[in-house]
């Protein structure tokens, strides 16, 4: 039976091919419609049945489909050494984000005829086990900008030109083509939003409806020897079972992805005067955004059609917010994350990344495992640390906050250091996004006002005076009052004792002194900038181990005890 995802009265679903509405695509070879050929449709991202083109186009001019998706060990096995539960790559939530997806994908499947077929191995080998064993004519699937992907898509590529097997690959997981825009902007990304939003103009595509709905795919052929599995739960992958409140509170899967969408835009008020960064970090109860981040990131709902249902409810308001703040700006963004990422060399880290200051960040482990670990002693940093670890998901400003204290703000960690944490930790960890706000909130890119600073006391209090986000997250603190909930250091023992949380005991000491430790930052960076700007960019290893040996001496002499001068006598 035919899934229609109808958000509003406005989307009309008549089938046609989504192949005239799709922007310039990666392809090696156009799909023949000739009938009577095998087509492995190959899942990554991309969760979803609506606005699928690569599935769509699979669906046409086959006997036999085989919709595949490979469980990958470097990101799914459990790996014992690292910080939390989880794998090597990705923190347990994450993966359980993406399970309970692929059971939506497998139950949308089997509507429609077919089925997901879980395999498990290294991909790249997998699937070319697969094309030879199953004799695949046709290979499908979304095109992916992450260096992971591309390196593993080139393999696939070269080895289906070997064997005459014809590749498909369309963009659909972005509003634009990022190659496009890049050559557009004569073969470099552009680096501001303002040029990104210039060169890209209004998508291809926008200007019709998008097809959601698929009625039919042919069924599965025979399998042969491959080992095919049902999609894996926790446990089965070897995950030992963790305790309720350690878990996120979003579900996974387009289903879910719809039913927020949709939700969302009944409330068309709140859609049409939507304005970032505005929002409350500390709000808890109910969250004062979509949540549709990890949505986008698995492809369970697509940017496309996300971009169309906020067009519909923009065309009949009187007035809406507009771009970069608005919730198509939002969408502007992350596309102008993805062209720059796929733009820019080694854009996941500072060295040989070209547009990124070159800065010689603290190789402070405590202070890191202390940010990590929700135990710098600041409680507003430290409950936003505890949310990420729980749900996996935190409010915009509030990853803001601790990444700004990690990096520029008071501990001088490095930047990557961070993103690796947030990599793990969150479910919607998008290596294109994650890097850019990290580039972005420690001012090596982007942004370069480094002297604007999220206070760990202040702003949350500004949203929250009471602390009840801070309560709920560190019950530690529950009892402490308000006035001496962001500063417990500066409570009175006695308040301590009655609140029962004495600190230095039951919660830690602040790990740096917030006014110090920033007015240090502030003169480290003058110092790394002026570098950066005497060499044009041009920053060698010696010169940041100079830089760096001077900020330990200039750090030393602060340090050490100053003699008081002695008044002369008579």
């Amino acid at each position: 039976m035919p899934i229609l995802l109808s958000l509003s009265s406005s989307h009309s679903f008549i089938r046609f091919s989504t192949l005239s509405l799709l922007p310039h695509s990666s392809t090696t070879t156009s799909p023949s419609m000739a009938s009577g050929s095998n087509s492995l449709m190959w899942f990554r991202k991309g969760l979803r049945i609506h606005d699928n083109p690569a599935l769509e186009s699979a669906a046409k001019g086959s006997n036999y489909l085989y919709p595949l998706f490979v469980i990958d060990p470097h990101y799914m096995e459990p790996d014992p050494s690292a910080f939390s539960p989880g794998s090597a790559r990705a923190g347990l939530n994450r993966i359980r984000f993406l399970l309970e997806s692929l059971v939506d994908l497998d139950c949308s499947l089997q509507t429609l005829g077919s089925r997901l077929l879980v395999l498990k191995g290294e991909p790249g080998e997998v699937l070319i086990r697969c094309l030879k064993e199953w004799d695949i004519r046709k290979i499908f699937f979304e095109h992916d900008t992450d260096p992971y992907y591309q390196a593993l898509d080139i393999k696939v590529k070269n080895y289906a030109s070997v064997a005459g097997i014809e590749v498909f690959s369309p963009v659909s997981h972005t509003l634009f083509n990022p190659a496009d825009i890049i050559q557009k902007n004569g073969g470099r990304p552009p680096l501001s939003y303002q040029s990104f939003v210039k060169l890209a103009g209004k998508p291809s595509w926008a200007s019709s409806p998008l097809s959601t709905v698929i009625s039919w795919l042919p069924p599965v052929g025979n399998v042969g020897n491959c080992e095919i599995s049902k999609v894996p739960t926790i446990k089965e992958l070897g995950y030992e079972d963790i305790q309720q409140d350690e878990l996120t509170l979003f579900r996974g899967g387009e289903s879910q992805a719809l039913k927020r969408l949709r939700e969302w835009m009944k409330d068309k008020e709140w859609v049409a005067n939507f304005e970032k960064p505005k929002g409350d970090p500390s709000a808890f109860v109910t969250t004062e955004t979509t949540v549709l981040s990890p949505y986008l990131k698995f492809g369970c709902l697509s940017s496309r059609y996300f971009y169309q249902c906020v067009q519909d409810v923009q065309k009949n308001v009187k007035r809406h917010t507009s771009p970069p703040v608005s919730l198509l700006g939002q969408l502007l963004w992350r596309d102008f994350f993805y062209t720059v990422a796929f733009g820019t060399p080694n854009f996941d880290q500072m060295k040989g990344n070209r547009i990124c200051k070159q800065i010689p960040w603290n190789d402070d482990d405590e202070f890191l495992a202390a940010w990590r670990d929700a135990r710098t002693g600041f409680p507003w940093i430290d409950a936003i640390m505890v949310q990420l670890r729980k749900w996996g998901w935190m409010h915009h400003l509030a990853r803001h906050c601790v990444a700004c204290f990690l990096t520029r703000g008071d501990l001088f960690v490095h930047w990557e250091k961070g993103r690796h944490v947030f990599d793990r930790l969150l479910i919607d960890s998008d290596w294109a996004i994650n890097n850019g706000n990290w580039l972005w909130l420690s001012c090596s890119s982007f942004f370069y006002q480094y002297n604007r600073i999220y206070s760990p006391i202040s702003f949350g209090k500004k949203y929250d005076p009471n602390g009840n986000y801070i309560r709920h997250f560190l019950p530690v603190l529950k009892d402490m009052p308000k006035e001496y909930i962001y500063e417990p250091w500066s409570a009175p023992l006695s308040i301590q004792t009655e609140a029962k949380c004495i600190i230095g005991k039951d919660y830690p000491k602040p790990v740096v002194s917030h006014d110090t430790a920033s007015k240090e930052c502030k003169r480290k960076l003058a110092e790394a900038y002026e570098l950066n700007k005497k060499t044009n960019g041009l920053v060698s290893d010696e010169d940041l181990r100079k830089l760096r040996r001077k900020f330990e001496e200039d750090q030393s002499q602060e340090s050490k005890p100053k003699r008081r001068k002695q008044k002369p006598i008579g």
